[in-house]
């Protein structure tokens, strides 16, 4: 082989070196973005809800559902807790003009007279009241986890939203000896 031809494939290897290097390069850059874009993101920071400070959807449903669980039935809640009840409505709620409207005087929590559980129930200034779901706030504020988010057929689980046959007959042993 002459010098000539000597240089020209020594050229040729370095080029195929080099091309091998960028190749490997990219990738391990590829790789890199990969495990990048695996890692769970960053936490997010803390939500503010009123007068509190919220690190996380179950943080918040926790503080709700205590509240909602330690607090008396039919006793008007204090002031710092209806700042936090009228923020998780207004920010959490789907429809918040429709159920502030008219104003609140005050929030208590009552047995719902529908699924027989606690509930929060707003009384407005006219004196009627309504009653909100904070489940369903707190997951439209910070999603919920899904297991803790509520199906939709959760209200016919529980014995609501659909038909009703109160008055049809059809509960107890049949009609003994009736003709």
């Amino acid at each position: 082989m002459d010098m000539e031809s000597k240089e020209k494939r020594a050229r040729e290897e370095d080029n195929v070196n080099d091309g091998a290097t960028s190749k490997m390069q990219k990738v391990e850059n590829e790789e890199e973005q990969s495990v990048e874009e695996k890692k769970p993101s960053s936490p997010s920071a803390p939500v503010k809800l009123g007068l509190k400070d919220f690190v996380s959807s179950i943080d918040m449903f926790d503080y709700f559902y205590n509240f909602l669980h330690s607090w008396s039935p039919f006793l008007n809640v204090n002031k710092y807790e209806h700042i936090m009840l009228l923020e998780l409505l207004k920010n959490g709620h789907t429809d918040p003009d429709q159920k502030i409207s008219g104003g609140i005087r005050a929030f208590q929590v009552r047995k719902h007279p529908t699924w027989k559980s606690r509930c929060f129930f707003l009384i407005r200034e006219d004196g009627s009241t309504d009653d909100f779901s904070f489940r369903k706030c707190v997951d439209h504020i910070l999603p919920l986890p899904e297991e803790m988010q509520l199906k939709p057929d959760v209200n016919r689980a529980l014995g609501g939203g659909g038909k009703h046959h109160a008055g049809k007959g059809g509960g107890g042993r049949g009609q003994r000896g009736r003709s």
